[in-house]
Protein backbone atom coordinates (compact mmCIF):
# COMPACT_ATOMS: atom_id res chain seq x y z
CA UNK A 1 0.00 0.00 0.00
CA UNK A 2 1.24 3.47 -0.91
CA UNK A 3 0.67 6.63 1.11
CA UNK A 4 1.76 9.69 -0.85
CA UNK A 5 2.01 13.19 0.64
CA UNK A 6 2.64 16.63 -0.83
CA UNK A 7 3.89 19.63 1.14
CA UNK A 8 3.07 23.18 0.08
CA UNK A 9 2.86 26.44 2.03
CA UNK A 10 3.28 24.65 5.35
CA UNK A 11 0.38 22.28 4.70
CA UNK A 12 0.59 18.53 4.17
CA UNK A 13 -1.96 16.83 1.95
CA UNK A 14 -2.52 13.19 1.09
CA UNK A 15 -2.53 12.30 -2.60
CA UNK A 16 -5.51 10.16 -3.50
CA UNK A 17 -4.34 9.28 -7.02
CA UNK A 18 -1.30 7.20 -6.09
CA UNK A 19 -1.14 5.52 -9.49
CA UNK A 20 0.03 8.73 -11.13
CA UNK A 21 3.75 8.87 -11.89
CA UNK A 22 3.62 12.68 -11.72
CA UNK A 23 2.20 12.52 -8.19
CA UNK A 24 5.02 10.19 -7.15
CA UNK A 25 7.67 12.45 -8.67
CA UNK A 26 6.29 15.53 -6.90
CA UNK A 27 5.76 13.81 -3.54
CA UNK A 28 7.63 14.99 -0.47
CA UNK A 29 6.98 11.70 1.33
CA UNK A 30 6.13 8.27 -0.04
CA UNK A 31 5.21 5.80 2.68
CA UNK A 32 5.23 2.20 1.48
CA UNK A 33 3.49 -0.27 3.79
CA UNK A 34 3.97 -3.91 2.81
CA UNK A 35 4.48 -2.86 -0.83
CA UNK A 36 3.86 -5.18 -3.73
CA UNK A 37 6.48 -5.73 -6.40
CA UNK A 38 4.49 -3.59 -8.81
CA UNK A 39 4.41 -0.69 -6.33
CA UNK A 40 8.16 -1.00 -5.76
CA UNK A 41 8.80 -0.83 -9.51
CA UNK A 42 6.55 2.20 -10.00
CA UNK A 43 8.18 4.16 -7.16
CA UNK A 44 11.63 3.26 -8.45
CA UNK A 45 10.78 4.37 -11.98
CA UNK A 46 9.21 7.63 -10.78
CA UNK A 47 11.94 8.66 -8.33
CA UNK A 48 15.02 6.87 -9.63
CA UNK A 49 15.81 5.73 -6.07
CA UNK A 50 16.53 2.20 -4.94
CA UNK A 51 13.76 0.74 -2.77
CA UNK A 52 15.23 -1.51 -0.06
CA UNK A 53 13.82 -5.01 0.31
CA UNK A 54 12.73 -6.64 3.54
CA UNK A 55 15.94 -8.66 3.63
CA UNK A 56 18.03 -5.49 3.27
CA UNK A 57 16.30 -3.59 6.08
CA UNK A 58 16.59 -6.64 8.36
CA UNK A 59 20.40 -6.65 8.28
CA UNK A 60 21.98 -6.01 11.69
CA UNK A 61 25.47 -4.75 10.84
CA UNK A 62 25.95 -0.98 10.80
CA UNK A 63 27.40 -0.93 7.28
CA UNK A 64 24.14 -2.39 5.95
CA UNK A 65 21.85 -0.18 8.02
CA UNK A 66 23.61 3.09 7.23
CA UNK A 67 24.76 3.85 3.70
CA UNK A 68 25.08 6.81 1.33
CA UNK A 69 24.94 6.55 -2.45
CA UNK A 70 24.84 9.55 -4.80
CA UNK A 71 24.14 11.93 -1.89
CA UNK A 72 21.11 9.85 -0.89
CA UNK A 73 20.92 8.35 2.61
CA UNK A 74 19.75 4.73 2.94
CA UNK A 75 18.86 4.00 6.56
CA UNK A 76 17.18 1.10 8.32
CA UNK A 77 16.22 0.20 11.87
CA UNK A 78 13.94 -2.29 13.66
CA UNK A 79 10.42 -1.25 14.63
CA UNK A 80 7.89 -2.94 16.89
CA UNK A 81 4.83 -4.62 15.43
CA UNK A 82 2.01 -6.05 17.55
CA UNK A 83 0.17 -9.20 16.55
CA UNK A 84 -2.46 -10.41 19.02
CA UNK A 85 -0.89 -8.17 21.70
CA UNK A 86 2.47 -9.88 21.19
CA UNK A 87 5.42 -7.69 20.21
CA UNK A 88 7.69 -8.66 17.36
CA UNK A 89 10.52 -6.91 15.57
CA UNK A 90 10.18 -5.87 11.94
CA UNK A 91 12.65 -3.94 9.81
CA UNK A 92 11.90 -0.53 8.32
CA UNK A 93 13.82 1.37 5.66
CA UNK A 94 14.26 5.11 5.12
CA UNK A 95 15.51 6.65 1.88
CA UNK A 96 16.30 10.36 2.30
CA UNK A 97 17.28 12.73 -0.48
CA UNK A 98 17.13 16.50 -0.64
CA UNK A 99 13.82 16.34 -2.55
CA UNK A 100 11.87 13.53 -0.89
CA UNK A 101 11.61 10.86 1.78
CA UNK A 102 10.66 7.25 1.10
CA UNK A 103 9.81 4.94 3.98
CA UNK A 104 9.39 1.20 3.60
CA UNK A 105 7.76 -0.82 6.37
CA UNK A 106 6.56 -4.40 6.32
CA UNK A 107 4.01 -4.25 9.14
CA UNK A 108 1.48 -1.71 10.45
CA UNK A 109 2.90 0.85 12.87
CA UNK A 110 0.88 2.91 15.35
CA UNK A 111 3.65 5.51 15.51
CA UNK A 112 3.53 6.01 11.72
CA UNK A 113 -0.26 6.27 11.71
CA UNK A 114 -0.28 8.77 14.56
CA UNK A 115 2.44 10.86 12.90
CA UNK A 116 0.51 10.94 9.63
CA UNK A 117 -2.59 12.16 11.47
CA UNK A 118 -0.54 14.87 13.17
CA UNK A 119 1.00 16.04 9.89
CA UNK A 120 -2.37 16.24 8.14
CA UNK A 121 -3.85 18.14 11.07
CA UNK A 122 -1.03 20.52 12.03
CA UNK A 123 0.92 20.80 8.80
CA UNK A 124 4.68 21.27 8.49
CA UNK A 125 6.16 24.80 8.52
CA UNK A 126 9.31 23.58 6.78
CA UNK A 127 8.15 21.15 4.16
CA UNK A 128 11.46 19.46 3.42
CA UNK A 129 11.94 15.70 3.39
CA UNK A 130 14.50 15.97 6.19
CA UNK A 131 11.98 17.76 8.42
CA UNK A 132 9.47 14.97 7.79
CA UNK A 133 12.06 12.31 8.67
CA UNK A 134 13.23 13.98 11.88
CA UNK A 135 9.62 14.50 12.94
CA UNK A 136 8.97 10.82 12.24
CA UNK A 137 11.93 9.79 14.40
CA UNK A 138 10.65 12.02 17.19
CA UNK A 139 7.27 10.31 16.94
CA UNK A 140 8.95 6.90 17.08
CA UNK A 141 10.89 7.89 20.20
CA UNK A 142 7.70 9.19 21.81
CA UNK A 143 6.11 5.82 21.09
CA UNK A 144 9.02 3.99 22.74
CA UNK A 145 8.68 6.26 25.78
CA UNK A 146 4.97 5.39 26.01
CA UNK A 147 5.80 1.68 25.87
CA UNK A 148 8.42 2.03 28.60
CA UNK A 149 5.97 3.94 30.80
CA UNK A 150 3.40 1.18 30.32
CA UNK A 151 6.04 -1.42 31.17
CA UNK A 152 6.86 0.44 34.39
CA UNK A 153 3.19 0.43 35.37
CA UNK A 154 2.91 -3.30 34.59
CA UNK A 155 6.01 -4.05 36.65
CA UNK A 156 4.57 -2.15 39.62
CA UNK A 157 1.34 -4.15 39.37
CA UNK A 158 3.30 -7.41 39.22
CA UNK A 159 5.47 -6.34 42.15
CA UNK A 160 2.45 -5.63 44.34
CA UNK A 161 0.78 -8.93 43.47
CA UNK A 162 3.94 -10.99 43.94
CA UNK A 163 4.95 -9.63 47.33
CA UNK A 164 1.35 -9.80 48.52
CA UNK A 165 1.73 -13.60 48.41
CA UNK A 166 3.94 -13.38 51.47
CA UNK A 167 1.08 -11.76 53.43
CA UNK A 168 -1.98 -13.55 52.10
CA UNK A 169 -2.42 -17.02 53.57
CA UNK A 170 -6.02 -17.62 52.53
CA UNK A 171 -5.48 -17.62 48.76
CA UNK A 172 -5.00 -21.37 48.54
CA UNK A 173 -2.19 -23.33 47.01
CA UNK A 174 -3.99 -23.89 43.71
CA UNK A 175 -4.76 -20.19 43.19
CA UNK A 176 -1.24 -19.23 44.23
CA UNK A 177 0.28 -21.63 41.69
CA UNK A 178 -1.96 -20.22 38.96
CA UNK A 179 -0.93 -16.66 39.83
CA UNK A 180 2.76 -17.56 39.80
CA UNK A 181 2.40 -19.18 36.36
CA UNK A 182 0.58 -16.10 35.05
CA UNK A 183 3.26 -13.84 36.52
CA UNK A 184 6.04 -15.76 34.79
CA UNK A 185 4.21 -15.49 31.46
CA UNK A 186 3.65 -11.74 31.94
CA UNK A 187 7.30 -11.16 32.86
CA UNK A 188 8.32 -13.03 29.73
CA UNK A 189 6.04 -10.87 27.58
CA UNK A 190 7.37 -7.65 29.11
CA UNK A 191 10.96 -8.81 28.76
CA UNK A 192 10.39 -9.53 25.07
CA UNK A 193 8.79 -6.10 24.59
CA UNK A 194 11.67 -4.42 26.41
CA UNK A 195 14.24 -6.05 24.15
CA UNK A 196 12.41 -4.79 21.05
CA UNK A 197 12.24 -1.27 22.50
CA UNK A 198 15.99 -1.33 23.14
CA UNK A 199 16.63 -2.45 19.54
CA UNK A 200 14.62 0.49 18.23
CA UNK A 201 16.48 2.89 20.53
CA UNK A 202 19.85 1.52 19.44
CA UNK A 203 18.85 1.91 15.78
CA UNK A 204 17.81 5.53 16.32
CA UNK A 205 20.99 6.26 18.27
CA UNK A 206 23.03 5.14 15.25
CA UNK A 207 20.97 7.01 12.68
CA UNK A 208 20.91 10.47 14.33
CA UNK A 209 24.68 11.16 14.27
CA UNK A 210 24.94 9.58 10.82
CA UNK A 211 22.45 12.10 9.42
CA UNK A 212 24.30 14.96 11.11
CA UNK A 213 27.55 13.89 9.46
CA UNK A 214 26.50 12.75 6.00
CA UNK A 215 23.80 15.38 5.35
CA UNK A 216 25.63 18.31 6.91
CA UNK A 217 25.94 20.10 3.54
CA UNK A 218 22.23 20.32 2.78
CA UNK A 219 20.27 19.62 5.95
CA UNK A 220 18.53 22.63 7.54
CA UNK A 221 20.38 24.14 10.49
CA UNK A 222 17.33 24.02 12.77
CA UNK A 223 17.32 20.23 12.43
CA UNK A 224 20.77 19.93 14.00
CA UNK A 225 19.42 21.10 17.35
CA UNK A 226 16.49 18.68 17.05
CA UNK A 227 18.87 15.83 16.28
CA UNK A 228 20.89 16.70 19.38
CA UNK A 229 17.73 16.65 21.48
CA UNK A 230 16.73 13.37 19.84
CA UNK A 231 20.05 11.80 20.81
CA UNK A 232 19.64 13.00 24.39
CA UNK A 233 16.13 11.53 24.55
CA UNK A 234 17.41 8.22 23.21
CA UNK A 235 20.15 8.19 25.85
CA UNK A 236 17.72 8.85 28.71
CA UNK A 237 15.27 6.23 27.43
CA UNK A 238 18.09 3.70 27.08
CA UNK A 239 19.05 4.26 30.72
CA UNK A 240 15.43 3.88 31.77
CA UNK A 241 15.11 0.68 29.72
CA UNK A 242 18.18 -0.67 31.54
CA UNK A 243 16.52 0.16 34.87
CA UNK A 244 13.37 -1.70 33.81
CA UNK A 245 15.45 -4.67 32.71
CA UNK A 246 17.04 -4.82 36.16
CA UNK A 247 13.61 -4.59 37.77
CA UNK A 248 12.32 -7.38 35.56
CA UNK A 249 15.21 -9.60 36.64
CA UNK A 250 14.49 -8.78 40.29
CA UNK A 251 10.80 -9.68 39.91
CA UNK A 252 11.73 -12.85 38.04
CA UNK A 253 14.05 -13.90 40.88
CA UNK A 254 11.31 -13.09 43.41
CA UNK A 255 8.76 -15.15 41.50
CA UNK A 256 11.11 -18.12 41.25
CA UNK A 257 11.84 -17.69 44.97
CA UNK A 258 8.15 -17.99 45.84
CA UNK A 259 7.91 -21.05 43.59
CA UNK A 260 10.82 -22.64 45.48
CA UNK A 261 9.16 -21.79 48.80
CA UNK A 262 5.94 -23.42 47.63
CA UNK A 263 7.82 -26.55 46.56
CA UNK A 264 9.66 -26.67 49.89
CA UNK A 265 6.36 -26.38 51.74
CA UNK A 266 5.01 -29.36 49.85
CA UNK A 267 8.09 -31.42 50.62
CA UNK A 268 7.94 -30.36 54.29
CA UNK A 269 4.33 -31.47 54.59
CA UNK A 270 5.17 -34.82 53.01
CA UNK A 271 8.13 -35.29 55.35
CA UNK A 272 6.04 -34.40 58.43
CA UNK A 273 3.23 -36.69 57.32
CA UNK A 274 5.65 -39.59 56.95
CA UNK A 275 7.22 -38.94 60.39
CA UNK A 276 3.85 -38.51 62.11
CA UNK A 277 2.46 -41.63 60.49
CA UNK A 278 5.23 -43.99 61.62
CA UNK A 279 4.27 -44.36 65.35
CA UNK A 280 0.55 -45.04 64.71
CA UNK A 281 1.39 -47.58 62.05
CA UNK A 282 3.86 -49.26 64.41
CA UNK A 283 1.36 -49.44 67.27
CA UNK A 284 -1.44 -50.62 65.01
CA UNK A 285 0.90 -53.26 63.61
CA UNK A 286 1.74 -54.54 67.10
CA UNK A 287 -1.91 -54.90 68.11
CA UNK A 288 -2.77 -56.42 64.79
CA UNK A 289 -0.39 -59.34 65.26
CA UNK A 290 -1.83 -62.75 66.04
CA UNK A 291 -0.16 -63.27 69.43
CA UNK A 292 -1.79 -65.80 71.74
CA UNK A 293 -1.23 -63.67 74.82
CA UNK A 294 -1.88 -59.94 74.55
CA UNK A 295 -2.49 -58.26 77.93
CA UNK A 296 -5.13 -55.94 76.53
CA UNK A 297 -6.93 -58.68 74.59
CA UNK A 298 -9.46 -59.44 77.31
CA UNK A 299 -9.38 -55.98 78.89
CA UNK A 300 -12.68 -54.08 78.74
CA UNK A 301 -10.95 -50.84 77.76
CA UNK A 302 -8.26 -52.42 75.53
CA UNK A 303 -9.76 -51.18 72.26
CA UNK A 304 -10.12 -47.61 73.53
CA UNK A 305 -6.65 -47.78 75.04
CA UNK A 306 -5.07 -48.77 71.70
CA UNK A 307 -6.85 -45.91 69.90
CA UNK A 308 -5.71 -43.46 72.54
CA UNK A 309 -2.11 -44.58 72.19
CA UNK A 310 -2.29 -44.33 68.38
CA UNK A 311 -3.74 -40.81 68.52
CA UNK A 312 -1.21 -39.63 71.09
CA UNK A 313 1.64 -41.03 69.03
CA UNK A 314 0.51 -38.75 66.17
CA UNK A 315 -0.38 -35.68 68.26
CA UNK A 316 2.82 -35.58 70.32
CA UNK A 317 5.17 -35.25 67.25
CA UNK A 318 2.88 -32.58 65.75
CA UNK A 319 2.92 -30.62 69.00
CA UNK A 320 6.69 -30.90 69.19
CA UNK A 321 7.06 -29.67 65.59
CA UNK A 322 4.90 -26.65 66.36
CA UNK A 323 6.79 -25.93 69.57
CA UNK A 324 10.07 -25.97 67.63
CA UNK A 325 8.34 -23.76 64.93
CA UNK A 326 9.09 -26.23 62.19
CA UNK A 327 5.53 -25.94 60.94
Amino acid sequence: MLNVFHCADGRVSRVTEVNSDAALRDAAWIDMQQPTQDEVERVHQATGLHIPTQAEVSEIESSSRLATRDNVLYLSMPLIAFRNDQASGVGAGFVLSQQRLITVRFAPSRAFDHYIETLLRDGLPHGSAAHILIGLFEALIDRQADLLEQMRSDFETISHSIFALGREETMGRKNEDAQLRQTLAELGRLGDLGSHVRETLVGTARIAPYIETMAADWIAKDLLARLTTLRQDVGSLTDFATHLSDKQQFLLDATLGFINIAQNDVMKVMAIASVVGIPPVLIAGVYGMNFKYIPELNWQWGYAYSWAVIILSAVIPMAMFRWRKWI
